[in-house]
């Protein structure tokens, strides 16, 4: 999952796999024997664990084959109640086959995938420079290798939030052209080489940089974007979603779609209403943080976020991704 810019873990470390704010995701859900969740992040199973000893049945989702792989012995432990699927989130309501009553999100990626040097998602330890969470597609090296100057820019300042980030671009531009990326480190020690390092830093110059190549090689923003969408088409009246996120641009689109699809918001700027929609989800309170003992002992919790919702029985609107303002980036083609 995705751990923010503050946080050493977003591109340079590891914190090792705990759900984080289980026990507040759970009251959320507040899931009851027989009921059907959706877990559209998978990962390690942390959520769905808990879910099933509650008693629920899961439709656990990830776009990792390596846990789907990992995550057959708990198919198999779980009498039935757990379907796995290879798949994206933001088609859940289309795995999920018939409505269902919680969806969990925790988004971002975990702390399986970083700790794996072949993957390439961190410069802890050298590996090749991927980042694909699918393993299919354009890789990250695809990306910082073909690129113009201004798109690497764009990517870096929105998804990285990197003062940097044509400094970067253009240090990237010129070396390449002598000796392409192909690993981590390389590219770690070259952003290093090129912005600095004051000595009170408490996280590497790369940390922004590979953030920002992560979240766009596999177009999370997007994908979380549609998974809110499919949430919205796949939970019954009464079901409940709850989205844990680590980032302030993960948390500003969960919480647009929820001031939207909860009447707060002022719908879509392209498409003046005739007359007021009603509601299709009702806020659960205030988000919600995790406290500090929960920060002590998993650091990954620190700048973790949950929003929570109950689904109204008004029908699923239209899907609507103005209302995110989503940047206008270059698309990601392998081989560009």
């Amino acid at each position: 999952m995705m751990a923010g810019p503050g946080v050493e873990d977003a591109g340079g470390g590891l914190a090792r796999h705990i759900p984080v704010l289980l026990r507040d995701v759970l009251a959320a859900l507040n899931p009851k024997q027989g009921d059907v969740v959706v877990d559209g992040t998978f990962g390690a199973g942390g959520y769905t664990r808990a879910l099933l000893e509650r008693g629920a049945s899961v439709i656990a989702i990830d776009r990792d084959p390596n846990a789907i792989r990992d995550g057959q012995a708990l198919v198999a432990a779980s009498q039935g109640r757990l379907r796995l699927v290879e798949g994206r989130f933001s088609e859940l309501d289309l795995h999920a086959g018939a409505p269902v009553d919680g969806v969990v999100l925790d988004i971002g990626v975990s702390s399986m995938q970083l700790d794996e040097a072949e993957r390439g998602f961190s410069f802890r330890h050298d590996g090749p420079l991927d980042m694909r969470m699918a393993q299919a597609g354009a890789t990250a090296a695809d990306v910082v290798n073909s690129f113009k100057a201004g798109d690497l820019a764009r990517i870096f300042g929105f998804l990285g939030e990197e003062r940097h980030a044509g400094r970067i671009a253009r240090m990237i531009e010129k070396r390449r052209t002598a000796r392409p990326f192909g690993r981590t480190r390389d590219l770690a020690e070259a952003i290093e080489a090129t912005i600095g390092r004051h000595p009170k830093d408490k996280i590497h110059p790369a940390t922004r940089t590979f953030q920002a190549l992560r979240i766009f090689v596999n177009n999370e923003l997007g994908e979380l974007a549609e998974a809110l969408h499919a949430a919205e088409r796949a939970l019954k009246p009464g079901g409940r979603l709850a989205v844990v996120t680590f980032h302030s641009l993960e948390d500003r689109i969960v919480k647009r779609f929820l001031a939207d699809r909860s009447g707060r918001g002022s719908g879509s700027r392209h498409l003046p209403e005739v007359r007021p929609l009603e509601p299709t989800f009702e806020q659960l309170g205030k988000p919600v943080a995790a406290g500090e003992s929960e920060t002590e002992t998993n650091p990954r919790a620190r700048s973790a976020r949950l929003r929570a919702a109950v689904r109204t029985a008004a029908p699923a609107r239209p899907a609507d991704m103005s209302i995110f303002a989503l940047p206008d980036l270059p698309a990601v083609t392998a081989g560009r």
